[in-house]
């Protein structure tokens, strides 16, 4: 009966739904953008500051080396294979200090994004990662917006085209159920119970007292169980001039999502105590739409919104004498990234 209601409730919000079936409209629009580029892959002008304008196999440590260091937390490559000791020097030297957060420097959607509260909780981990990783200091701050940034080259002012909000995977005790049972109770959280419970540091049959906020998945990530929330309202001439400095030192990014940490909305206002966690290029969503108040077709309309913006970025690029990456390049790029999504999902 549990599934089945799962299942029915999936079927019954469209932000579940497969993404083929999300992007049907943007199939016809971007054929017809592609037509007019002659290329399948005339995104990759967009952000010429990243590479193949952050496509899916970018690496994020390449994008954090453009983004000045006083806007994201302290962040360390490793390779696989990596000395446990030489990790473990190296975070020392940086002065990061536990919890850290460990995860792929080729992301996707979160997935294998760790909270890491020791020196041998890391040793652990390391044991399981056969790819290109990052170490990052824990940003101290609770709030978290996805903001979407878009600016033509030829300007120096962008704008701010959507900010999300996420509500993490938390549940609130009533002194009488278990974790299990509280998370039952809310459909989107029941969808994460059965990875939840792989978990060692989780346990589902505690009982949180009376109002006792339990966060079982620190990250903002849709497929995590965080829920979004369409705050755009919040956009303000005050945000938009603070992201327009800080985006115009940012070398040849013009469209894409900034994922942001930070204290309180009127210092972010102002640029003060926030953190970028991440830049994601010209594959990123606007993730407002999948706040659960909007229709499927608001979605669309946000889509196709910011694809014609996304167009008019490389049509300017283009006509500037630029060229986007060749298919057999785009082509190559698609393997590594499936041949990535198996290692990540192992």
């Amino acid at each position: 009966m549990r599934k089945t209601k799962l299942l029915w409730h999936k079927i019954t919000h469209w932000e579940y739904w497969p993404y083929q079936i999300v992007y049907l409209p943007v199939y016809f629009q971007y054929g017809y953008y592609a037509l007019r580029m002659r290329s399948l892959f005339f995104f990759s002008l967009a952000n010429t500051g990243f590479s193949n304008g952050g496509f899916f196999t970018t690496s994020k440590k390449e994008i954090y080396d453009t983004i000045p260091k006083e806007y994201y937390p302290k962040t360390l490559l490793f390779q696989p294979n990596t000395a446990f000791e030489t990790i473990l020097k190296s975070i020392q030297k940086e002065e990061i200090s536990f919890p850290i957060i460990v995860k792929p420097d080729v992301g996707l959607r979160g997935t294998a994004v760790k909270k890491i509260e020791t020196e041998q909780e890391l040793k652990n981990t390391l044991s399981s990662i056969s790819y290109s990783f990052l170490v990052q200091e824990l940003v101290p701050y609770s709030n978290e917006i996805g903001l979407f940034y878009v600016k033509l080259p030829n300007e120096n002012q962008g704008k701010i085209t959507g900010i999300v909000s996420k509500e993490f995977l938390t549940v609130i005790g009533n002194g009488k159920n278990t974790i299990q049972e509280l998370l039952l109770k809310n459909p989107r959280f029941a969808f994460q119970l059965e990875t939840l419970a792989k978990n060692p540091k989780i346990n589902l049959n505690s009982i949180p007292v009376e109002n006792e906020k339990v966060t079982l998945v620190p990250f903002g990530n849709h497929c995590r169980g965080a829920k979004f929330i369409d705050e755009s309202h919040l956009i303000s001439d005050e945000l938009t001039t603070t992201f327009n400095s800080i985006c115009n030192q940012i070398k040849g990014f013009n469209y894409g999502r900034m994922d942001i940490m930070f204290d309180n909305f009127s210092d972010l206002e102002n640029g003060k105590h926030f953190k970028i966690i991440e830049i994601n290029g010209v594959i990123s969503e606007p993730t407002h739409m999948y706040d659960p108040k909007h229709s499927l077709f608001f979605g669309w309309k946000e889509l196709i919104r910011h694809y014609n913006c996304l167009y008019k970025i490389a049509k300017f690029e283009e006509k500037k004498g630029k060229k986007p990456i060749a298919y057999s390049i785009g082509k190559k790029e698609f393997k590594k990234h499936f041949e990535h999504v198996n290692l990540l999902s192992k």
